[in-house]
């Protein structure tokens, strides 16, 4: 297969374009054409292409995005399901509104883990920012990710010049206090964020510079793969945890790239930068040997179309791709 695919594949599996939030980097103001019921995978659909993937791949890692994946009715079926197959690390990405409601549940589905959107801890910075979300809604998802044992609880900060870049420390220590692990993301020129991306954009450099004085850091080695540099970080009054910074611009990790990501709509993409997929319904229907035979195609089709460091072309918002 291509060389791209030798380490452990990583999915992003996106259940829902909707979201109740409209976050100034992901979804349009005015939000998307919403897809017909028949245009999005069905949860057994996306059990079957999980499967035919695990099968032929080694698939280590599923995270369930959307939009907004706690959007999509009986989400913990779909949880329970992948769980079912046995992989190794079943996740899922949330922007936190709905997650103390759905915590407990999720665990008991088999979620291994979660992600939470925490771009600021000013609450009418996080609203502006959100288009209307509540912070205190978010902090209360957090907490009660912890409680049910949903660890590691990875918060994730996409670093915004004169929006929330004054904040990095206080949402570092805000993790460090509670237990979690810290990602600062670089933004990216696609979607909605492609306009004001020469005004807003920050450097994960200038972000770690910002700290090393409040904190000690002491890079970690990678593994294969992996798309955040982390570091081992530590408080004066000797507090430690991670922390991770995701550089799609700065410094391009294409090259180690193993994820591959699924739409709602069905179509198996394998870069953010570009909005080519693969259109994957098809082989749904297929007997099982030729559907294995086309799925391996699609795989190693989408693995070339990596960024590999070149322009941003995607213009989808990030909410219709997954990201």
């Amino acid at each position: 297969m291509a060389a791209q695919a030798r380490h452990p594949i990583s999915l992003r599996v996106s259940v829902t374009h909707r979201c109740q939030l409209s976050c100034q980097y992901c979804m349009p103001r005015e939000g998307m054409v919403p897809l017909r019921p028949r245009e999005i995978l069905s949860f057994e659909e996306i059990q079957s292409f999980v499967a035919s993937l695990g099968q032929q791949f080694d698939l280590e890692k599923v995270r369930v995005t959307g939009g907004e994946p706690l959007l999509r009715r009986d989400v913990d079926t779909l949880i329970a399901m992948l769980s079912s197959l046995g992989i190794p690390d079943i996740a899922i990405t949330t922007n936190g509104q709905l997650l103390a409601r759905w915590a407990a549940v999720l665990k008991r589905a088999g979620l291994a883990r979660v992600n939470v959107s925490l771009d600021s801890l000013n609450p009418q910075t996080f609203s502006r920012l959100t288009g209307g979300g509540s912070l205190d809604m978010t902090k209360s998802g957090i907490k009660t990710a912890l409680r049910q044992g949903l660890k590691p609880v990875k918060l994730n900060m996409v670093v915004m010049r004169g929006v929330n870049d004054s904040e990095v420390a206080d949402v570092l220590s805000f993790a460090l206090d509670r237990g979690c692990e810290m990602r600062f993301l670089e933004l990216m020129p696609i979607g909605v964020a492609r306009a004001g991306f020469g005004k807003l954009y920050v450097s994960s450099g200038e972000v770690r510079r910002a700290l090393e004085g409040p904190f000690t850091l002491e890079a970690l080695v990678s593994a294969p793969g992996a798309t955040s540099k982390n570091y081992r970080v530590r408080t004066a009054s000797g507090k430690e945890g991670v922390v991770g910074f995701i550089s799609p611009h700065s410094s391009p990790f294409c090259k180690d790239c193993n994820r591959l990501r699924l739409t709602a709509d069905g179509y198996l993409m394998g870069c953010l930068a570009h909005d080519d997929g693969v259109d994957i319904r098809p082989f749904l229907s297929m007997d099982n040997a030729r559907a294995q035979e086309e799925l391996k195609r699609a795989v190693e089709s989408v693995f070339p179309g990596k960024r590999n460091g070149s322009a941003f072309e995607n213009r989808q918002p990030m909410a219709a791709v997954g990201g």
